[in-house]
């Protein structure tokens, strides 16, 4: 695992992981007193569910950038030298796409915690 997040660009897969440490850590923040509590404020509670799904959205379109500037950089790299072989390329792109399938399972996670907190928050709720 470790190689993959070199390999994606340690810049952007570090940044997508700070971003799901901060999903994590704010999700744990807000909403273990509504999981502790008997009363809370439904609609300030609903406010901060969707900030999950928010900073998860972050983490995926951060993966999508860091894909396209490695892109940018990589057709950059194929202009300057021209002639290049097309298993050279694959593996570019094959290696580019690490950023953006990192995002997207940091912002899937997100979708199953802000399911589960909205599950949770509705029940206490009804």
């Amino acid at each position: 695992m470790r190689n993959l997040f070199y390999e994606g660009g340690p810049l952007f897969m570090g940044i997508v992981t700070a971003v799901f440490i901060i999903m994590v850590v704010w999700a744990i923040f807000h909403f273990l007193p509504v999981l502790t509590k008997k009363e809370f404020d439904p609609v300030k509670t609903a406010d901060r569910l969707k900030h999950i799904k928010t900073i998860g959205t972050l983490a995926m379109v951060l993966g999508i950038l860091g894909q396209l500037i490695g892109l940018m950089s990589a057709f950059d790299v194929i202009e300057r030298v021209g002639d290049i072989s097309p298993s050279l390329v694959a593996g570019g792109l094959k290696v580019s796409t690490i950023p953006t399938v990192y995002g997207i399972l940091v912002f899937i996670i997100s979708l199953i915690i802000w399911i589960i907190l909205d599950y949770i928050v509705s029940k206490k709720n009804s």
